[in-house]
């Protein structure tokens, strides 16, 4: 998948357009509420992973290949999750399901946690050799949902 993990941006950029582009497919009898619910899940979404890319300032790389010289963050977001904005991507994306009550969009929400759980996992491996710390740091903090997974 490259030397700094280009094919995982490039299956991550693909699957984005499937989300954004995939026909809107309702469900039966969804109440009103839920697009609600689904609005404040878009908007959780988007505030930390803004927040998680705030956070890794000059870390911050498209790759899920650490940049060179760079420190490992723990603060803000990441004392929640390992991956706030994998997170946040995936939340935002559960709540555009939602408000446009999108049987598609969830399993595609599914498909998505999927890429985010493998992708991060060569990640951490690259984290692991980077920073000597990592280990201790992932037995502390989940990974993709705070406090669950």
């Amino acid at each position: 998948m490259g030397k700094r993990g280009e094919g995982w941006f490039l299956l991550q950029m693909l699957l984005f357009a499937v989300i954004l582009l995939a026909p809107q497919a309702t469900c039966f009898n969804c109440p009103p509420w839920l697009r609600w619910v689904g609005l404040a899940i878009l908007a959780a979404g988007g505030i930390l992973g803004s927040w998680g890319v705030l956070a890794l300032g000059r870390n911050l790389t498209p790759f899920p290949r650490p940049i060179a010289g760079g420190e490992l963050v723990t603060h803000g977001p990441y004392r929640f999750v390992r991956h706030p904005i994998y997170a946040g991507l995936i939340f935002g994306t559960l709540g555009w399901a939602l408000l446009r009550s999108s049987l598609l969009g969830l399993a595609l929400v599914v498909a998505l946690f999927i890429f985010f759980d493998l992708k991060s996992r060569r990640e951490e491996r690259w984290l692991q050799e980077a920073y000597p710390g990592y280990g201790d740091y992932q037995k502390r903090v989940k990974k993709l949902v705070p406090w669950v997974y």
